[in-house]
Order: structure tokens, then sequence, then C-alpha cells
């Protein structure tokens, strides 16, 4: 079965632990998966009575949360802008230290795209 890190097991290998006869130890070794796993499947189907995985909680907050609204003002007052000059923008007005990666993150959340503006000529304006 393969998985990776950060990623649950699918909903019918889940069910399959679940309904399997055997120690820990056995139905951990039938699956190739760790003893812990097989217990936490069996414990979280106990107490919450759900086979199914767990929501996944990042629990850091957005560095940009809470200025939403204003960037989307900055932005639309001024849709040209780079990311660096909405860098520069949030630390001027607001004094939070941001890169380009976590400006460009938080345009995304919030549908906005920013294109790399060309400043060489074009073919056709060059000849």
């Amino acid at each position: 079965m393969p998985w990776r890190r950060g990623k649950a097991y699918a909903q019918d290998f889940r069910d399959r632990v679940l309904a399997a006869k055997g120690t820990l130890r056995e139905v951990a070794a039938r699956f190739d998966v760790s003893q812990a796993y097989v217990s936490r499947v069996h414990s979280r189907h106990e107490r919450m009575g759900q086979a199914s995985a767990g929501a996944k909680h990042n629990h850091v907050p957005l560095r940009l949360g809470g200025l939403k609204t204003l960037l989307l003002g900055q932005v639309a007052l001024a849709p040209e802008q780079t990311l660096a000059q909405l860098c520069q923008w949030v630390k001027v007005e607001h004094g939070l230290q941001v890169g380009l990666t976590t400006m460009g993150k938080t345009l995304t959340r919030l549908g906005l795209t920013r294109k790399k503006r060309c400043t060489l000529p074009s073919k056709s304006e060059a000849t």
C-alpha cells in the first residue's frame, strides 16, 4: 500500500484493518503497518464511532490572515504592483516583514494571480 508522509490511508484500507481479527501485532504484520496505527484506528472507532481519518489541523496562523481585506483593497487600488512592492507596503503600513513566497501564497489563497511582466520587446515590435 503506497503511503506518503502526512497522507491518510484510504478508507477501504482502514475498514480492512478494523475488520481484521487478531492481536495488534498480528494485524500490523498482516497489513505491513505499525502497531500504533492499528491501535489508533481501533481507539478512534471506539471513542468516536468513526472509521474515517480525522481532519488535519495546522495550528500555525497565517502571517497575513488579518490583512486579507486590506490586501485585497491595495491590489484593487494598484493592480500593477509586484510581489516585492506589496511586501514593502505591508512592512511600511503594518510593520510585518514577509517574503515573496508568503505574499504569493497569500494572494493565491485570496484568488488573485500575479503575472511576471516581460520588459523585453516582443519580436513583432523589434522589427
